[in-house]
C-alpha cells in the first residue's frame, strides 16, 4: 500500500522534505500520483522498463498509445528530441504551461521505445505546476534525467482524477506515493500540437487556442 501526503496542510519545510521523498522515490522506480497544471498524473522514471510496464498495466492501457513526457525545461527536452522552429517558437512562448508538443525522438535516445509504443516521435511538456516543476527540477539537479512519465491518474477511457483524494480511491495499492494538492485549479486539458513536420497539426485543442497556437508562430 502507498501513501498519500497532504501537502497543503503542512509549511513550507515540510513541503520540502515531501518532494525530496517523491525525487527518492522516483530514482529508486517506484510511482508517484501528483497534481499537473489541469488533472492528477501518474508518473515515475521514463528510463526503467519495470516503471513504464507497471503504469501500462495498473491504467489498463493499450499498447498502441505511449506515454507523455513531462520535462523540467528545453534543456531536458532537446535531449531527446528533435526540435524545428515552430516546435522552438511553441516551447519559448508556452513553456511552461499547457502545451504538450509531439516530436520527433531524437537518435540515439536514452528514452527507451516502450514509452512511444516504438513510433519516431515522442510527446512533451513542460509543466507550470510547482509542485511537480519542483520534482523535475531536483530530479535534474541530482544528475538524474530531469523527467517523468505524465499519465493521467485514470484507468483508461475513464474520467481524470481531479485530487489526490480521487487518485488514493483508484489506486492507493498500486502507487507508492501520493501528493495531494488539493483540487486542481483547471479542469481544462491541455493543448496538444504536432511538430512533427514542417507544418504543425493541433491534435487536442485545450487551455491554448488554435488561434493563440497560430499566433505564435506567425
Amino acid at each position: 500500500m502507498g501513501f498519500l501526503i497532504k501537502i497543503s496542510e503542512h509549511d513550507t519545510e515540510y513541503i520540502k522534505i515531501f518532494l525530496n521523498t517523491a525525487v527518492d522515490f522516483v530514482i529508486e522506480g517506484k510511482l508517484i500520483a501528483f497534481p499537473t497544471d489541469s488533472v492528477y498524473g501518474l508518473g515515475g522514471d521514463p528510463l526503467n522498463l519495470d516503471v513504464i510496464e507497471k503504469l501500462y498495466k495498473i491504467k489498463f492501457r493499450d499498447r498502441e498509445k505511449g506515454f507523455l513526457l513531462l520535462v523540467a525545461d528545453l534543456e531536458e527536452a532537446q535531449k531527446i528530441a528533435e526540435f524545428n522552429p515552430n516546435a522552438l517558437k511553441l516551447a519559448d512562448k508556452f513553456w511552461p504551461g499547457q502545451l504538450s508538443l509531439i516530436l520527433k525522438r531524437k537518435l540515439p535516445n536514452i528514452i527507451p521505445p516502450e514509452i512511444s509504443s516504438f513510433k519516431e516521435t515522442i510527446g512533451l511538456r513542460v509543466p507550470g505546476n510547482e509542485i511537480i516543476s519542483s520534482i523535475l527540477k531536483s530530479l535534474k539537479e541530482r544528475g538524474h534525467f530531469g523527467g517523468l512519465i505524465g499519465t493521467s491518474a485514470n484507468y483508461s477511457n475513464e474520467p481524470p482524477s481531479f485530487s489526490g483524494a480521487e487518485v488514493s480511491k483508484k489506486f492507493l495499492t498500486h502507487i507508492d506515493l501520493i501528493i495531494d494538492a488539493g483540487i486542481s485549479k483547471s479542469k481544462v486539458p491541455t493543448t496538444i500540437v504536432d511538430c512533427t513536420r514542417e507544418e504543425i497539426a493541433i491534435k487536442r485543442l485545450g487551455a491554448i487556442s488554435e488561434e493563440q497556437v497560430f499566433q505564435a508562430i506567425s
